[in-house]
């Protein structure tokens, strides 16, 4: 039995003028539906379920960076695959966030139908909700296939997006010192 979705990836591949009961296709639309559901797994995760109590009780008030998290995700335009790197810092205020959550809330938030602008403020804005730092600053760096394959067809571009929240924002020392430790 075939789900929707497998069907619907099937009537796709018809569309395009291919037999999808051809050997090398014959499978795609069930490859095609779990590949998707998996590029779009962050719809099923919560930012709660991702911390999983990892916030600790800390007295350091120095900023913490994670820099060049890999990230994919999908624009919601033309359901192309984005490519690139997120820095995350914060300056905590008696909490911290376990090391690998920053990681997994990016990944939550990247595996969704997405514009880099709001990827950007999502991951910023859920941060600051689960440890209330002094300010949190994101930068995500990506390649649009959307751009590369169709469209104007340019190659080496790169969108840069940025959220600079509470410290960030308000202090330009602050931010420049974040700026410039992840370009090291």
């Amino acid at each position: 039995m075939h789900s929707a979705m497998e069907n619907m990836f099937s009537q796709l591949i018809q569309e395009i003028g291919e037999d999808v009961s051809r050997e090398g296709l014959a499978d795609t639309p069930k490859r095609a539906a779990s590949a998707f559901r998996f590029l779009n797994s962050g719809y099923h995760r919560s930012l709660e379920s991702v911390l999983n109590n990892a916030v600790f009780e800390a007295d350091t008030e120095d900023m913490v960076i994670v820099k060049d998290i890999e990230l994919y995700s999908l624009c919601e335009h033309h359901l192309l695959p984005f490519i690139g790197k997120c820095h995350v810092g914060y300056l905590p205020q008696g909490k911290v966030i376990g090391l690998s959550k920053i990681a997994r809330i990016v990944e939550m938030y990247a595996r969704r139908l997405q514009i880099q602008e709001r990827l950007t403020k999502q991951i910023a804005d859920a941060i600051q909700q689960a440890v209330n730092p002094k300010g949190v600053a994101v930068v995500v760096e990506a390649k649009h296939l959307c751009m590369m394959m169709r469209g104007v067809e340019k190659q080496n571009s790169v969108m840069t997006t940025s959220s600079m929240l509470g410290l960030f924002r308000n202090h330009s020392s602050t931010r420049a010192e974040f700026l410039d430790l992840i370009n090291r």
